[in-house]
């Protein structure tokens, strides 16, 4: 191991190359640990082990800020003169050879990055559809079903539950309630599985053709829409399926959860609201002016009595797309539902 390059001045008495190349050294042994630098020393010459224990032995004190900068020094020197890729290989063999895999893991970091991945899979699934979630938990057994929904994090996998039939949920939350700790083995198991549904939403996410599709709709009038779906609907009902969940209309604020709405609309200024409202229906109106605050509703109201003459249609087309494109927005964030859940259906 040659230390000849390992130079450069320091602050305080001066190190010789050979005191530096301690420092480092003994800095990266006691960070070891004495199990792992044990067996790590058995790669340097007789020669260079005397020379690390004889400056080692008369080292003086080095402060923290010190030996910073010399490691630092050697960091600089090892990447710009021995490749670092190469060198990073024949570090990593050695310690193979020296060590047992889980103590090379531990060194290289692999168990930590392990670890995060298999931690991010329970937030991975937060990117698919409550609904794509709970169809795949569907051919899942129960006990499977209640591990998954005890690792998703809890807003989502609340919204998960309620996509369950009526006649499974009863017996999952239980099953979630009275879950005690799953072997490492069984763990694996359904991991694997959740990995299998993550490629299948990654293989939904892939096929954009239903997404593409809704985008374009949601650039049309509620009539066109509604003319295309029927069309595309009796060449394929699935295509329809696919479609229908990804489009969001003006006129779809009446599904909107009513908190949702009040967040939504009290977010556009009174100027698109009023252009929206121009020739909507009377249902319409009224769900939007409820939602607002009575001020806004005076001022909205009172420049609605004017009807729609002189009005460009089109005008009215864009202001509505801009409502539903903003719900779009918010929905995407998190921050408001674009429809009723299935579970604040059934208790309206």
């Amino acid at each position: 191991m040659d230390f000849d390059d390992f130079g450069g001045s320091l602050t305080g008495k001066p190190l010789s190359q050979a005191d530096k190349a301690a420092a480092v050294l003994l800095a990266v042994l006691l960070a070891m640990g004495k199990g792992v630098a044990g067996k790590l020393l058995k790669y340097f010459t007789q020669a260079e082990l005397q020379t690390i224990i004889a400056s080692a032995q008369t080292l003086r004190t080095i402060p923290p800020d010190e030996l910073l900068e010399l490691v630092n020094e050697f960091e600089d020197l090892f990447t710009e003169g021995a490749g670092l890729m190469d060198n990073a290989k024949a570090i990593e063999s050695i310690l193979e050879e020296g060590l047992t895999p889980e103590e090379v893991d531990g060194l290289l970091g692999r168990r930590t990055a392990f670890q995060a991945f298999e931690a991010s899979i329970w937030d991975r699934l937060q990117d698919a559809e409550p609904d794509f979630i709970a169809k795949f938990l569907m051919r899942e057994h129960p006990q499977t079903v209640a591990y998954i929904l005890s690792m998703l994090p809890s807003s989502f996998g609340a919204k998960v539950l309620l996509k369950l039939p009526d006649s499974r949920r009863a017996d999952i939350m239980n099953r979630t309630v009275n879950l005690k700790n799953v072997s490492p083995k069984a763990a694996q198991i359904i991991e694997n599985r959740v990995h299998d549904l993550i490629a299948e939403i990654d293989a939904d996410r892939n096929s954009t053709g239903s997404a593409k599709v809704a985008e374009l709709m949601n650039e049309l009038e509620k009539n066109e829409v509604d003319t295309l779906l029927t069309s595309l609907e009796s060449i394929s009902k699935e295509s329809v399926n696919k479609v229908r969940p990804k489009i969001f209309l003006f006129e779809d604020l009446l599904a909107m959860p009513q908190r949702s709405r009040v967040l939504l609309l009290n977010d556009i200024s009174a100027d698109i609201l009023t252009m929206a409202l121009r020739g909507a229906s009377a249902e319409i109106k009224e769900c939007v002016l409820a939602s607002i605050s009575p001020r806004s509703r005076r001022m909205i109201e009172s420049d609605l009595q004017s009807g729609t003459t002189g009005i460009n249609p089109r005008e009215i087309a864009i202001a509505r797309r801009a409502v539903a494109q903003e719900a779009i927005r918010l929905a995407n964030t998190g921050q408001i539902q674009l429809k009723e859940t299935e579970g604040e259906n059934q208790a309206a």
